[in-house]
């Protein structure tokens, strides 16, 4: 974690930091915004994708997250200081380096991840061609790439938080963002959004992915 120096500096080259949540899809990004929605901070939201059966407490996208990789004006992102905006782990990578970013990357069993994606398809009709074992490991080699990258990025600070730990212990998750963000968040409301009963794709005996040392 970053020096209180290394914080002012950023603070005064960028300004307050863009709080972003991120991870796989079907990783619990969506629990972790309606947390820090609860907790009193703002949202970049358009609420274009709205809650499903799938969501059920909504999504909390921005459909100009979906166009970074390919958009050549980024300076909207700017207007998300001090606000918190969901970014799927894919395009971390494409955002502008004009700003500092305080990232919770969510991370969850991938054959949880499969199982729930699987579902997803399902509902819409649709299904997947790719085998899991083939899903797996693509998934593995794609998050060790981006925490990799995240550690080199100067104007990054991450906070790794597994989604069966922060529906088992959200008192504990809660307290970790609010240390992590370092404002006046209220994590009393961070733990009762916490549902647990949205956690419908358990993995027998499943372990969870350590953070980078």
């Amino acid at each position: 974690m970053a020096s209180s120096f290394q914080n002012l500096v950023r603070r005064l080259r960028y300004g307050k930091p863009v709080v972003v949540v991120s991870g796989l899809p079907r990783s619990g990004t969506s629990m972790a915004m309606k947390m820090l929605e609860a907790a009193g901070m703002s949202l970049v939201v358009d609420n274009v994708r709205t809650a499903d059966e799938d969501n059920p407490k909504g999504y909390f996208e921005d459909e100009r997250v979906k166009e970074l990789a390919e958009m050549a004006d980024t300076s909207w992102v700017r207007a998300a200081r001090g606000k918190v905006i969901k970014v799927v782990s894919s395009l971390l990578g494409h955002l502008p380096p004009d700003n500092d970013y305080r990232v919770i990357f969510m991370r969850r069993d991938l054959r949880e991840v499969l199982a729930s994606q699987a579902k997803m398809l399902a509902r819409r009709g649709e299904t997947s061609h790719t085998p899991d074992d083939q899903l797996l490991a693509a998934y593995e080699r794609h998050l060790e790439k981006v925490e990799f990258q995240l550690r080199f990025r100067p104007n990054f600070e991450v906070l790794y938080l597994n989604y069966a730990e922060v529906v088992a212990e959200p008192a504990t998750a809660a307290g970790r963002i609010a240390e992590f963000l370092g404002g006046s968040l209220q994590v009393a409301r961070m733990v009762e959004a916490v549902d647990g009963s949205l956690y419908r794709n358990r993995a027998a005996g499943a372990g969870s992915r350590g953070a980078p040392g």
